[in-house]
């Protein structure tokens, strides 16, 4: 016994990273940063469309149903539940919110459209958890059997439409701040540098808001605060750490595990009544769209933590929203590669302390920063810039090995070293794609999201963490 305390002790004691709390300030840090940045962006490029308040409000649309998605994969697989069922949940959801918003108004129509996300919810927590299925083959039937039996039933409800469709659906009420939004949209008109910006963000939160993305916004903020601040919460994502432990302590682990897959049923049916009575009005055939996968990605881009995941939700809505704003997403190319150069500089950085020789690479990745900036330069014959920007990456790499190779200190690099390294460089090749060319495929912006979510997990995955639990078929009284 003496033996196993102080080894846990030992093992607590020699924990190399704490987690970062994200404080108000801090918070506010963070978004100024990426005005900031935004700002820059719009002036280097000159697309006024990449900070205007359009398209905040439609990367605030498109970002709702993706962040709810993902909320309910949270829920569920803080309980240790793999919830690859959203796309199903979803679509039920979609038609559920239809026809009782035909009946009954856009109220009930949201009510309608958690309820039929409960029922996806009540047989994928069955199958898993009562009959011990595999939680992906599980998900899987549930997007071959939802959209089929949304089809079956719309069918039914709506004959005399051509189509798969339902007819026009009643509206839920919008807020538009009055004299504030179009005080906000005149000084966004000036195009000043951060000011008009910083009005086209409020402007794009104060015009048109649905009250479904105040409902999203708040129930981010309620996840956060259940999940990790009641023992409700922490009794839950015990379940999706240890369930055995957790049964030892007298936890109800079955409970918990059918709580956490009910509620992300309700979410998913959520965010599909969003698409059906806010971003469409109507029902049709489809009209998930993949945004179920997409929750998954962001969830796992926000490592499963509410508002990492709200803000992966967001940076997909984004891509999505100025994708139909002129040339502004081949703007956001020269956005990724100047950020992920300096997130690898950053972790270069960030390295132990007395590793002095590894602020050779990041020098030299801000360095070949610089070039990629000139590259971008119109001025320069395409060749040129070429040859500039790759000369800058093959530079970067070539002395980072060096530097690796030669210096002794640097033979016993931490495992993030190779990721952050690879990350500079890729932002270059990022950041001359951008001066080479001058648009960008639309098929590649469809996949900014999985492209995104690749980038993490080869990149980052150190630094990911899903519930150690999840996935893991568990049977009551196993431990016994």
């Amino acid at each position: 016994m003496s033996m196993g305390l102080q080894l846990d002790t030992h093992v607590v004691a020699d924990t190399p990273q704490r987690r970062r709390h994200w404080t108000p300030l801090r918070i506010a840090l963070t978004v100024l940063g990426a005005l900031i940045g935004l700002s820059v962006l719009r002036v280097a490029t000159g697309e006024n469309d990449i900070a205007s308040s359009g398209a905040v409000a439609a990367a605030i649309g498109l970002a709702v149903p993706i962040g709810l998605a993902g909320l309910g994969g949270l829920w569920s697989e803080r309980a240790g539940v793999v919830n690859i069922g959203l796309e199903g949940m979803m679509i039920l959801g979609c038609w559920g919110s239809a026809a009782f918003a035909l009946s009954w108004g856009p109220w009930a129509g949201l009510i309608g459209g958690i309820l039929m996300g409960l029922v996806g919810g009540a047989v994928h927590a069955v199958a898993t958890v009562y009959f011990g299925v595999d939680h992906v083959v599980s998900g899987v039937a549930l997007n071959l059997i939802g959209p089929g039996a949304a089809k079956y039933l719309a069918a039914r409800t709506w004959p005399q439409l051509q189509g798969v469709q339902s007819p026009q659906l009643p509206e839920l009420p919008k807020i538009t701040v009055p004299g504030l939004s179009d005080g906000l949209r005149s000084l966004e008109g000036t195009h000043l540098f951060l000011v008009s910006d910083i009005a086209g963000l409020l402007a794009g939160l104060v015009t048109d808001l649905s009250m479904v993305t105040v409902i999203a916004i708040g129930l981010v903020v309620a996840s956060w605060w259940v999940l990790w601040q009641t023992p409700f919460g922490l009794r839950l994502r015990s379940c999706g750490e240890s369930p055995a432990a957790a049964e030892t302590l007298g936890v109800d682990v079955y409970r918990y595990k059918y709580a956490g897959v009910l509620i992300s049923g309700a979410l998913a049916g959520l965010a599909g009544s969003y698409l059906t009575l806010v971003a469409a009005n109507m029902f049709r055939d489809g009209q998930t769209g993949g945004r179920g996968y997409i929750g998954l990605a962001a969830l796992i881009f926000g490592n499963w933590r509410p508002g990492s995941l709200a803000s992966g939700a967001l940076m997909f809505g984004y891509f999505d929203a100025i994708q139909l704003r002129g040339n502004a997403i081949h703007g956001v190319l020269l956005a990724a590669g100047v950020a992920l150069v300096a997130l690898g500089t950053a972790a270069l950085l960030r390295r132990r302390r007395g590793r002095q020789a590894e602020v050779l690479p990041a020098l030299l990745a801000t360095s070949a920063l610089a070039l990629g900036w000139y590259a971008a330069s119109d001025s320069a014959p395409t060749a040129v810039r070429l040859f500039i920007g790759f000369s800058g990456a093959a530079l970067l790499l070539g002395s980072t090995i060096v530097a690796f190779l030669t210096r002794r200190e640097m033979l016993h690099l931490p495992a993030g070293f190779p990721g952050a390294l690879a990350m500079a460089a890729f932002g270059l090749l990022v950041t001359c794609w951008y001066a080479s060319s001058e648009s960008v495929p639309s098929q590649l912006t469809g996949a900014a999201p999985y492209v995104a979510t690749l980038l993490v997990l080869a990149l980052a995955s150190q630094n990911l963490r899903m519930p150690a639990a999840d996935g893991l078929i568990y049977r009551k009284g196993e431990t016994h």
